[in-house]
C-alpha cells in the first residue's frame, strides 16, 4: 500500500535550526513548491523547479551533474547543460536556509530536513500507519489516515516540470496514488458504504479504463446496491475493452467475480454487521485550489480584498458586517481566479471552519446549477446523502444553517450572474465569499464590488520573467516589453507567451517579439496547451445576444484608442438610446470597457478578436464596409460642422465630399472645440484608417477641416503624420484630385509646424498639378502657403507675388474670409519691405472682413498682423492692445501655437520700450507654450529675443545660453538669421 519511492527522514548534522527545520516545507504532491513558514518561496523557472524535485526525490542522496543534467534533458542536453545546473543550484540556495541545498562530490543534495518537511513523506507515514490500523482490524481509522494521506495531492504530481525525471516520477507516483485509493475502496465496500462508492468508481473506471482492479470493486459495489445486471455489464465492457485494447482477457479475479454474481454467492452480500463508524463531527473542508507559485504584483486589490475578508471575523458589536461579499469582475484572462484563490489562502487563517470552492461554469454553454453546487457543499459538510433535501430553496435554507456558527469561506468562481450566486452565499456573521466573474454584479445587494484591469507593466514584466528567468530577460529587456506590450498586460495572454518561450530553449526574447508583433497572427500564437487568449474570448462572446454580438463585432473595426457613443451610434446605425443600451451591455460581460462618462474601448487583444468574429460573422462583407462608411461620414460631418462654426464665411465647406450619415450640432463654438479635441486621436486614427480607394477624399477633407489640431499644437505630430500618409496613398491611388487636396493639407500642416522648405515644396507640387475643379480653393491656399514660406525665407518679391496671386484666386471664388486670410498676410510684406502706413491699412481691411463674418478666431490672427504693422509704425500702445485682444481669443480657443507668437511678438514690444523684465517674461511664457510645437525655427527666433532681454536685466550668462541654443538651431536649418546671433555673441557685440 505504500509502494511509493520511499522518501526517509533526513536529520544529517548541518547549519540549520530546529526551527528552520519546522519552518522549511517542500511540496512535489502537485506543483514543486516550498515554504518558510506561511510565506511561499519562489521556486524559479521550470528547469529549476525541476532540479528541486530531482533532489527532494532522491531522499537525501547526492546526484551528481552527469544525474542531474539527465533527469533534466534527457540523452540530448543543450551545450551551456552543466552552467545551468550550477546556475540553477545557486538560485536555490539563495532562497534556502543555510545547509539545506550542499555541494559534494561534483553533484549535489538536499540535507538536514526535519519530519514532515515534504509532503511525500508525510503521505508514505500516512499510508503505513493506515496499514498498521487495517491490519488491527480498525477499518475507520485505516481510511480516514488514507484520506488524509489522498488529500495531500494537489493536482497532477510535478506539476510543469519538464524532464524525463520528472516524467517517470509522475507515473510512479500517480501508479501510487491509486493503490491508495483502490485501498481506502476496497475498505469502503468493506464497511457498507457501496452506494455512496458506486458514482465514485464510476468516475474512476471512465478516467482509468483499463485498471481491473476498479472495475472489480465497482462490480462489487453495484451488485451489493442491488444493481446486478449492470455489474454483469461492467464485466461486458470490461472484457471487450480488453480484447480490443490489449488482445488479453480479463484476470482471473475479475472472471471469479462475474461467475459469484451470476450464481448470486451469499458470500458476496454486504457485511451483516459493518464496523460502527465514528460519530458524525463537522467537516472542515479545504477545497481551494492550489496558489500558482509564480503569483506577481496586485498587491492593492490583494490588501482590499483581505481587509474586506478580515471584517468578516469581527462580531457585530465591533462594527463588522453580517457577512462580508466580495465580487472581481473583469475580460477573461485578467487573473480573477488567480487572484481570488491566492487572496483566499492568505485569509485561510480567519476562517478556521475550512473553505468551499467551486467552478460555476458561468462562461460556459451549461453554467452549474445552484442546486447541485449546495448539494456538493452540503456534502463537503458533513450531511449525509439522505439529509439533503430535493428543492432549491430546502438546500439553500440547510446550507444556511449548517453554516451557522461557522466560519467558512467561499468561493465562487467563473459565476454567471448574481441570480446563480444568491442562494449559495452564507447568511451568518463569520462566514464570507469571494465571487469572480466576467459580469459587474451591481445587483448583487451588499457587495464589495472590484473591477480588475489588466497588470501595470511592471507587474506584466515581473510576471514574464518569473516564467522565462531572470538570464534571459535581463539579456533583451526591450525585446521583453515589447512581449508584454503585445500581449496587452494581459495576466493570461503573458504566461502562455512565457511559458512557450520557457518551454523552447532555442527560441530568444527577439523571436517571439517579432511572432506577436504581426496583429492579424498574435491570437493564434498565444496558445499553449490547453490554455488560448482566443478560448477565453470565444467564451464570453457566444454568451451575447445577438445584437450585442453585431456591435461587438463592428465596433472592434474602428481604430483608434477608444469611441464615443454617438460614433459608436453611427458605426451601428442606431439611436443613441438604443447603441448606450447595448454598449453598457457589453461593458457589463467585461467585453467591452467604459473609458470615461460616453467613451468605451476595447483591450487590444479583445479588438483583435472582435475583428476577427466581424470578418468571420459580419456577413456580407459589405455590411463591414457600409458600418466603417458612416462612422467616416460622421467624423467629416461633425468636423466641417466645426470648422464652419470657427470660420463663418470660409467655402472650404462648400467644396467637401458629401456625406450620407449626419453629424452632430453645436450650440456654440466652445462646444464644437470641445468635441474636436476630445475626439482628436480617434478621428486621426480614422483619417490614417481610410487612406485608401472609394474613401480617400474624404480622409482628406476630414483632415482638412481638422486643421485646428494642429494649429492648437495639440497633436501636432500625429496630424502631420496622417497627412504625409494621405498623400501617399494619393499618388499610389493615381487620384489626381486627391493628391492635390493632400499636398495642400501637408503643406499646411508643414508651415505650422515649422519646416518651411517642405512645405513650400507641398504647395507647389499641389499647384504643378493643376487645378481641382471640385475643390478651386485648393490652389488658393496652396498659392497662399508659397507666399507665406516665401516670406519666412525672407524672398519678399516671391511672397508679395504669391500673396497678389491668391488674393485674385480667392475673390474669384468669392471666399471673403480666404481673401482676408491673405490681406493680413500682405500686411507683414510691407512690414518688412518699409511700407509701414500701407501695412496697418491692410491689416485693418482684414481685420474688418474677418469681424464682419463672425470670425472670431481668425480675427484674432489679423489682430496679430495689426499688432507688428502697428509696432513698426511706433503706435505702441495701440500694438500692444491688439496684441492682448489677440492672446486673449488664443487662449480661449486652446490655440497654443497662436498663443505662444502672440507672446512672442509682445515680447519684442517690451525690448522696443525697453520694458526688459516684462520681455523677458512674455518670451519665457512663450517658450514653455511653444515646447514641442511650431518648429525649431520659431524657438530660435524666441530663444533670440529671450537672449536679449535677459541681457537687458543683467543676466548676460543665462543670455548667452539662449544665443547659443538659438545659434546652433539656426545653423542646423540653414538660416539666416544665424548671422545675427554671431553678432550678439561676439565679444564687441552691444546689445
Amino acid at each position: 500500500m505504500d509502494g511509493g519511492p520511499r522518501v526517509p527522514e533526513q536529520r544529517r548534522p548541518g547549519s540549520v535550526t530546529v526551527a528552520e527545520q519546522e519552518a522549511l516545507r517542500f511540496g512535489v504532491l502537485g506543483p514543486v513548491r516550498a515554504w518558510r513558514g506561511e510565506e511561499q518561496l519562489s521556486t524559479g523557472s521550470p528547469q529549476q523547479r525541476a532540479l528541486l524535485a530531482a533532489l527532494l526525490l532522491r531522499a537525501g542522496r547526492t546526484a551528481t551533474a552527469a544525474e542531474l543534467i539527465d533527469a533534466l534533458w534527457g540523452p540530448e542536453p543543450p551545450s551551456q547543460a552543466l552552467a545551468a545546473v550550477r546556475t540553477y543550484a545557486s538560485r536555490l540556495r539563495k532562497i534556502l536556509p543555510p545547509g539545506v541545498l550542499v555541494s559534494e562530490s561534483g553533484g549535489y543534495a538536499v540535507r538536514s530536513l526535519g519530519e514532515g518537511t515534504l509532503d511525500l513523506a508525510v503521505a508514505q507515514d500516512l499510508a503505513a500507519d493506515a496499514e498498521k490500523a487495517r491490519a488491527a482490524g480498525d477499518l475507520c481509522r485505516a481510511r480516514d489516515l488514507l484520506n488524509q494521506a489522498l488529500g495531500i495531492w494537489d493536482g497532477e504530481v510535478l506539476a510543469g516540470v519538464p524532464g524525463p525525471y520528472a516524467e517517470t516520477q509522475r507515473v510512479r507516483l500517480e501508479e501510487w496514488r491509486l493503490g491508495l485509493l483502490e485501498s481506502r475502496l476496497d475498505m469502503d465496500l468493506e464497511q457498507g458504504c457501496h452506494v455512496e462508492a458506486v458514482s465514485e468508481l464510476t468516475a474512476l473506471t471512465a478516467a482509468h479504463p483499463l485498471r481491473e482492479r476498479l472495475r472489480e470493486l465497482l462490480m462489487l459495489a453495484l451488485y451489493r446496491s442491488g444493481r446486478q445486471a449492470e455489474a454483469l455489464a461492467v464485466y461486458a465492457d470490461t472484457r471487450r475493452l480488453l480484447a480490443e485494447e490489449l488482445g488479453v482477457d480479463p484476470r482471473p479475479g475479475l472472471r471469479d467475480l462475474q461467475q459469484r454474481i451470476l450464481q448470486a454467492d451469499p458470500a458476496l452480500a454486504e457485511p451483516s454487521s459493518p464496523a460502527a463508524e465514528p460519530a458524525m463531527v463537522p467537516v472542515r473542508p479545504a477545497q481551494l485550489p492550489a496558489s500558482v507559485p509564480d503569483f506577481t504584483g496586485r498587491t492593492s486589490f490583494v490588501s482590499e480584498l483581505s481587509e474586506v475578508l478580515s471584517s468578516a471575523s469581527e462580531s457585530p458589536d465591533a462594527g463588522g458586517p453580517v457577512m462580508a461579499v466580495s465580487a472581481l469582475a473583469g475580460i477573461g484572462g485578467v487573473g480573477k481566479t488567480t487572484l481570488a484563490v491566492h487572496v483566499a489562502h492568505r485569509a485561510r487563517g480567519a476562517f478556521p471552519d475550512g473553505q468551499l470552492y467551486m467552478d460555476l461554469q458561468g462562461a460556459g454553454p451549461r453554467p452549474a446549477e445552484p442546486e447541485t453546487v449546495l448539494g456538493s457543499f452540503l456534502r463537503a459538510l458533513g450531511t449525509a446523502d439522505s439529509a439533503i433535501p430535493d428543492s432549491l430553496d430546502d438546500r439553500a435554507a440547510l446550507y444556511r444553517s449548517v453554516l451557522d456558527g461557522r466560519r467558512v469561506l467561499v468561493l465562487l468562481d467563473n459565476a454567471k450572474d448574481a441570480a446563480q450566486v444568491r442562494p449559495l452565499l452564507p447568511g451568518t456573521e463569520g462566514c464570507a465569499a469571494l465571487v469572480t466573474s466576467r459580469v459587474r454584479m451591481v445587483d448583487l445587494a451588499g457587495a464589495h464590488l472590484v473591477d480588475l484591469d489588466v497588470m501595470s507593466p511592471d507587474e506584466a514584466l515581473a510576471l514574464f520573467t518569473k516564467i522565462v528567468g531572470e538570464e534571459r530577460v535581463a539579456a533583451e529587456r526591450e525585446a521583453a516589453l515589447d512581449v508584454v506590450a503585445a500581449c496587452g498586460f494581459l495576466p493570461l495572454a503573458i504566461r502562455i507567451a512565457a511559458s512557450r518561450l520557457a518551454a523552447r530553449r532555442t527560441w530568444t526574447v527577439s523571436v517571439l517579439a517579432a511572432k506577436l508583433a504581426d496583429g492579424r497572427r498574435r491570437l493564434d500564437e498565444l496558445q499553449a496547451g490547453d490554455l488560448a487568449v482566443k478560448a477565453t474570448f470565444e467564451l464570453g462572446y457566444g454568451q451575447l445576444e445577438p445584437a450585442q454580438a453585431r456591435a461587438f463585432r463592428l465596433l472592434g473595426l474602428a481604430d483608434g484608442p477608444d469611441i464615443s457613443l454617438a460614433a459608436a451610434a453611427a458605426v451601428l446605425d442606431l439611436p443613441t438610446e438604443e447603441t448606450e443600451d447595448l454598449l453598457e451591455s457589453l461593458v457589463d460581460t467585461s467585453l467591452l470597457e467604459s473609458a470615461a462618462p460616453g467613451r468605451y474601448r476595447f483591450h487590444d487583444l479583445v479588438r483583435l478578436y472582435a475583428r476577427a468574429c466581424a470578418e468571420r460573422d459580419e456577413q456580407p462583407p459589405s455590411e463591414r464596409e457600409a458600418a466603417m462608411s458612416r462612422l467616416l461620414d460622421f467624423y467629416l460631418a461633425t468636423a466641417a460642422q466645426v470648422y464652419a462654426m470657427e470660420r463663418p464665411g470660409d467655402r472650404v465647406v462648400d467644396h467637401l465630399q458629401s456625406t450620407e450619415y449626419p453629424g452632430l450640432g453645436f450650440e456654440d463654438r466652445h462646444g464644437a472645440q470641445d468635441w474636436l479635441y476630445a475626439e482628436a486621436v480617434s478621428l486621426l486614427a480614422c483619417v490614417r484608417q481610410f487612406a485608401g480607394p472609394g474613401t480617400l477624399l474624404r480622409a482628406i477633407d476630414l483632415l482638412w477641416v481638422a486643421v485646428d489640431l494642429t494649429e492648437s499644437g495639440a497633436n501636432s505630430r500625429e496630424y502631420d503624420a496622417a497627412a504625409l500618409a494621405l498623400l501617399d496613398a494619393a499618388r499610389a491611388c493615381g487620384d489626381r484630385r486627391a493628391e492635390v487636396r493632400a499636398a495642400v493639407v501637408l503643406a499646411n500642416a508643414h508651415q505650422l509646424s515649422g519646416r518651411f522648405a517642405e512645405a513650400d515644396d507641398a504647395a507647389r507640387q499641389a499647384l504643378e498639378l493643376g487645378e481641382a475643379p471640385d475643390h478651386p480653393l485648393a490652389r488658393c491656399w496652396a498659392e497662399n502657403c508659397r507666399g507665406a514660406m516665401a516670406f519666412y525665407q525672407r524672398r519678399y518679391t516671391d511672397a508679395e507675388k504669391h500673396f497678389k496671386q491668391a488674393l485674385a484666386d480667392f475673390r474669384d471664388c468669392g471666399d471673403r474670409a480666404g481673401e482676408a486670410s491673405v490681406l493680413c498676410n500682405l500686411s507683414r510684406i510691407h512690414v518688412v519691405t518699409g511700407r509701414p502706413r500701407s501695412a496697418v491699412e491692410l491689416a485693418q481691411q482684414g481685420v474688418d472682413m474677418y469681424e464682419t463674418l463672425g470670425h472670431a478666431v481668425k480675427s484674432a490672427n489679423g489682430r496679430y498682423a495689426l499688432g507688428m504693422a502697428l509696432t513698426q509704425n511706433g503706435r505702441h500702445v495701440e500694438a500692444t492692445e491688439r496684441f492682448q485682444q489677440a492672446l486673449q481669443v488664443f487662449r480661449e480657443s486652446r490655440q497654443r501655437l497662436w498663443e505662444g507668437m502672440t507672446l512672442f511678438r509682445l515680447a519684442e514690444l517690451d525690448l522696443e520700450t525697453q520694458r526688459h523684465a516684462q520681455a523677458s517674461a512674455n518670451a519665457e511664457t512663450a517658450l514653455t507654450v511653444l515646447r514641442g510645437i511650431g518648429g525649431e525655427w520659431r524657438r530660435g527666433n524666441v530663444l533670440t529675443v529671450l537672449g536679449r532681454a535677459l541681457h537687458g536685466i543683467g543676466q548676460s550668462g543665462r543670455a548667452h545660453v539662449c544665443w547659443q541654443e538659438a545659434l546652433s538651431l539656426y545653423e542646423a536649418l540653414g538660416s539666416p538669421e544665424a548671422d545675427a546671433v554671431r553678432a550678439l555673441l561676439s565679444p564687441a557685440a552691444t546689445v
